[in-house]
């Protein structure tokens, strides 16, 4: 297990010889401590990075290619290593980690591929007088800043393009789960990624840490998943260089059950928007709105399927709901629950917390829960699904959009021209129809309004790693 800082294919401490603890959050014990860079580790590591970007950019697209499908079957080959990895540290249940490595692994897959396919252009201008050529360049070096709930993909996501484009990268792992970070940048050296085009740089103070890596002159780029409220930090710091940057921030994400849905279908559904990785995703399905017809019967039915959830230690078989991340979290879906409840919500399933180590929740369905209430405009993360009754479409609509998030919706319905319809004026960068899973490294993910900007995955994804340059010329 490594614990160090890797710098330029090397593994070594902090320079200020400081620690962060790592808990398993089934416990609450501490399983290791990684080394905490400085503010002086991670401007270093952007000077390393900068120097080896220059010779990765040189590559031949078609190696970088084959050193990226190189990452892909490495991933694949370590695939139980890194499912528990991924749930000593996180959590989430063993079949969710290996969903997740599966996941992180296509990834460099798909922009293995992508590398030989950026495209330019060539053109004659409108007057006649010139050629319009242009190209697309790496932008240089990427600060990286990733979440602690998908340990591996959020750093596969970010690193497979910015790679495939020619950039290098400084990567600040989460604090709570920085252990799978570490091990894929060295399954990714060993597949033949050069040192120093990938540097993992835990750290000793976020603040300190984005401040030195953003000054540094050769950092051009900020890629950060994460919150909202951390995200409109990132940005107005980053803007003081004016650097790229590309976010994938909060969601609060409307799953809608109209009365013509198969709801068996849509329970199903509900339980793959909810509950996968133990609920803690930015796009799990966070306020459900049936109709009214269905409305009673969905609740019940949500409530028997969140019933036979198995709460536990994800490492334990049969397990298919871990514990939360940490205390604070379970204070906070407590409080949103306790809140719900006093103003008349009623209870199908769950309502508090589990008295055992380590951090668990129980299960929770939520009945007659009002449009505006607290519950219905946070993003809960947690195993708590609250139900909103509706009767007219384009009220339920706007309540469904009053919400500065925008990231992901669920809609279930027979209806297809009704469920293309109302997916079109759902204000969500990408939407669900009769479907509970979204996320395809092939297809364009991320928000509209302040769940982010920009987007990863598709052909659209490799774009945002690079920059356009427009050459006028005769001959």
């Amino acid at each position: 297990m490594r614990d160090q800082l890797l710098v330029n294919g090397k593994w070594i401490d902090s320079s200020s010889g400081a620690r962060n603890p790592v808990i398993n959050p089934a416990t609450g014990e501490e399983i290791a401590s990684v080394a905490a860079g400085t503010n002086a580790d991670a401007y270093d590591a952007v000077e390393i990075a900068s120097v080896a970007q220059k010779g990765w950019a040189k590559v031949a697209p078609r190696e970088k290619g084959e050193i990226l499908r190189n990452c892909w079957q490495i991933l694949i080959d370590h695939t139980d290593e890194l499912s528990e990895l991924i749930t000593a540290e996180n959590g989430k249940p063993l079949a969710d980690s290996r969903g997740e490595v599966a996941y992180s692994a296509e990834f460099f897959r798909w922009n293995s591929e992508e590398a030989v396919r950026i495209g330019g252009e060539l053109r004659t201008a409108p007057s006649g007088a010139n050629r319009i050529l242009v190209n697309h360049h790496p932008v240089g070096v990427v600060a990286v800043v990733t979440p602690w709930n998908f340990p591996a993909a959020m750093i596969t996501r970010k690193l497979a393009p910015a790679l495939a484009a020619g950039n290098a990268a400084v990567v600040k792992p989460p604090r709570e789960s920085p252990l799978t970070a570490l091990r894929v940048a060295e399954l990714m050296h060993d597949a033949g990624v050069p040192p120093g085009v990938i540097n993992i740089v835990p750290a000793e103070s976020s603040g300190g840490w984005f401040d030195s890596v953003v000054d540094h002159k050769a950092t051009r780029m900020v890629s950060f998943t994460g919150s909202t409220e951390v995200g409109r930090v990132l940005l107005r710091r980053a803007a003081d260089r004016v650097l790229r940057s590309v976010m994938e921030l909060g969601g609060n994400s409307p799953f809608i059950v109209f009365n013509d849905a198969d709801l068996d279908a849509a329970v199903e559904g509900a339980m793959v928007a909810k509950m996968r990785h133990s609920a803690e995703t930015c796009t799990a399905a966070n306020r459900f709105f049936a109709e009214a017809g269905v409305a009673d019967e969905f609740t019940e039915r949500l409530a028997v399927a969140m019933g036979d959830i198995v709460v536990g230690n994800g490492m334990d078989e049969g397990v298919t709901c871990g514990p939360m991340i940490n205390s604070a979290a379970i204070e906070d879906i407590d409080g949103l629950v306790g809140a719900a409840v006093g103003a008349g919500a009623t209870t199908a399933l769950g309502g508090s917390r589990i008295d055992q180590p380590g951090y668990f929740y129980q299960p929770t369905v939520l009945g007659g829960v009002a449009a505006d209430s607290p519950i219905a405009r946070a993003e809960i993360f947690g195993p708590v699904a609250p139900v909103i009754s509706f009767t007219d479409t384009d009220t339920m609509i706007d309540q469904a959009n009053d919400t500065e998030m925008g990231l992901a919706a669920y809609l279930y319905t027979s209806d297809l021209s009704r469920g293309l319809s109302v997916s079109e004026r759902l204000e969500s960068g990408m939407v669900g129809l009769n479907r509970g899973a979204l996320s395809d490294p092939a297809a364009p993910f991320g928000g509209m309004k302040q769940s982010g900007l920009g987007r990863e995955g598709a052909s659209e994804g490799i774009y945002e790693f690079t920059e356009t340059q427009y050459i006028a010329t005769s001959w």
